[in-house]
């Protein structure tokens, strides 16, 4: 293979250690000073193979900072396979989402905080009580910034080793973003009420009875966001507030943007139960965003054979009105091999803040 070959990285984790090429052209050492990259500018690389240098006819490389602890990662902090160079290519542009730190998928000085903002907060209308956390950006107590903030459902099952099925781990994806400096929100977290969770994440009279989704979202929006709004540092718009859920979580998160747009205007939707309200598509074809939204909206190929048509429908359904006057920016992300689990959604969590919020 020629040698005249020039990588240009980018990332956008920047830190104090420096970059590596390794791969079959080197036995696959991760720091050899005579395949150290040269700094451009911030999170900007560049390494250009020597002109003597005699090398496979194809080339396979990653790139490191230093190690195979700390080789590079993906978005969500996912391995990543090889990279590959043809024959005919000179110039070649690479972007690095995300490294390894010490050997782990992220750097745990940048985990947010998290504090119970109540164990036992009382819900009107709805008769039951409510644990409430609240994740904080790791450096919210010097930064000064106010932050959007994001209300999730389900919060059993957001963060540390979660219960029953696991745990979208959002504490650690939120140091993965934090990384790329992409970590700038705050994160609400609403436990489910066990037994009473379809009832509250439903509208209308609906396959599994009637919903009480108006009572549980006057809970979230007049109980929990006034206290959060008042307790720390909020940018408290609708542009700024986001509601995001799985599966029966991400039918309420529509929700609660068709029925109060003038307050939440970003929805994270992961594989939504459309199928038990199939009233959702009339009421968002009769939707009218008074002010800009964002919808991210997932699923998964393996969740069902009606999942992602469903999502597809739902999307069409919006773009079949008019958006009285406002538009709907809604991004639908399919993986063809995603399950109805909380893994999925955990890696996909990434993508979907950087998205809504970036």
């Amino acid at each position: 293979m020629s040698s005249s070959i020039r990588l240009e990285l980018r990332t956008h984790c920047t830190d104090d250690r420096p970059v590596f090429v390794s791969g079959n052209f080197c036995d696959w050492l991760p720091d050899l000073d005579l395949f150290r990259m040269q700094s451009t500018g911030e999170g900007q690389f560049v390494y250009e193979f020597p002109a003597d240098l005699k090398l496979p006819e194809k080339l396979v490389y990653k790139y490191t900072r230093g190690g195979w602890d700390h080789v590079e990662l993906g978005l969500s902090g996912e391995s990543v396979t090889d990279r590959t160079i043809a024959a005919s290519e000179t110039i070649i542009q690479d972007y690095v989402p995300h490294w390894r730190w010490f050997g782990m998928p992220f750097n745990p000085e940048l985990l947010p905080k998290i504090e119970l903002l109540g164990d036992s907060f009382e819900a009107p209308r709805l008769g039951s009580t409510r644990r409430v956390h609240v994740l904080l950006p790791h450096d919210y107590d010097t930064s000064g910034k106010a932050y959007p903030v994001l209300y999730l459902h389900d919060g059993q099952n957001l963060f540390g080793g979660g219960t029953g099925y696991g745990s979208w781990e959002v504490d650690q994806k939120m140091a993965i973003l934090a990384a790329r400096r992409h970590h700038n929100v705050i994160l609400v977290s609403i436990d489910h009420a066990n037994d009473e969770r379809i009832r509250e994440f439903t509208f209308h009279q609906t396959r599994a009875g009637k919903g009480r989704g108006q009572y549980y979202l006057d809970f979230i929006l007049r109980t929990v966001k006034p206290l959060v709004d008042k307790r720390f540092r909020t940018l408290s718009g609708a542009a700024h507030t986001g509601v995001g859920g799985s599966s029966l979580g991400g039918l309420i998160s529509i929700y609660a943007g068709l029925l109060h747009p003038d307050v939440v205007g970003r929805l994270l939707v992961f594989s939504p139960s459309l199928w038990i309200s199939p009233k959702i598509y009339f009421d968002a074809i009769r939707f009218k965003a008074p002010v800009p939204m964002k919808i991210y909206a997932y699923g998964g190929e393996k969740e069902s054979e009606y999942m992602v048509p469903n999502i597809q429908r739902f999307n069409e359904s919006l773009v079949r009105q008019n958006y009285g006057g406002h538009s709907i920016d809604i991004r639908v992300s399919v993986d063809p091999t995603g399950t109805h689990q909380e893994a999925h959604w955990g890696f996909e969590f990434p993508k979907a803040v950087e998205w809504l919020f970036y």
